[in-house]
């Protein structure tokens, strides 16, 4: 398997560019199940403006505008059939540090760690024309909680989906989708704060489309 994303992210007066390559190898463990080993490279650039900032100090040289390259590799392995899988990945084994103090390179004041993915679930098939498929994802990075994700999809006629998703202690969400046709399908997504957040926000909404080039009905 072969794959290749670009991400562009501006937040601010921050600018990131990320560019991935991911290669996979399947393994057949037996006649249902398969055991996949992946790898990836990633380059990432990122910049910082200053003109986009209000600095009350000058002479502060952590907010001096900034470009930065780092190069990243990751590794991941999944096991699958065609209603279970389970998987676990680290996309960034390589810790960055940005914004290094000059003179010492130990103080940083952003530093991105290793996170580790756990992800697994299954479809059941409850009558010939209701499946549903309960899932989970947890993530783990070292200063921070652990974070699980839960959700349950039901699966009308092999054309409506329709569901609800729980992150322990942070959010709750709803979501639909509707298989228009072979290649093509529609979905939305509704997401709401549980934390003191919720105070301020009232959710965010999420609506996507998409489309399969090449489709294998088999799978």
């Amino acid at each position: 398997g072969l794959g290749l994303s670009f991400v562009n992210d501006k937040i601010g007066p921050t600018n990131e560019s990320l560019i991935s390559a991911d290669i996979s190898y399947t393994v057949p463990t037996s006649e249902s199940y398969k055991l996949s080993f992946g790898v990836k490279g990633t380059a990432n650039l990122f910049n910082l403006d200053q003109n986009k900032l209000t600095v009350k100090d000058i002479n502060d040289l952590s907010l001096k505008s900034y470009d930065y390259f780092s190069p990243n590799v990751g590794a991941g392995v999944y096991f699958h059939s065609d209603k279970f899988y389970l998987g676990l990945s680290v996309p960034n084994i390589l810790e960055t540090k940005r914004f290094k103090d000059a003179d010492t390179e130990d103080i940083s004041l952003y530093v991105e760690r290793m996170n580790a993915y756990f992800i697994g679930g299954y479809v059941f098939d409850l009558t010939p024309t209701l499946k549903f498929k309960p899932a989970f994802l947890a993530k783990a990075v070292q200063g921070a909680p652990l974070q699980l994700d839960v959700s349950g999809n039901f699966m009308f006629n092999e054309k409506f989906v329709l569901g609800a998703a729980w992150r322990w202690d942070a959010a709750m969400s709803a979501m639909a989708g509707f298989q228009i046709n072979n290649g093509l399908y529609l979905g939305y997504g509704y997401d709401l704060e549980t934390t003191k957040l919720r105070k301020y926000n009232s959710g965010s909404h999420e609506v996507f489309l998409r489309y399969e080039l090449f489709s294998k009905p088999e799978k």
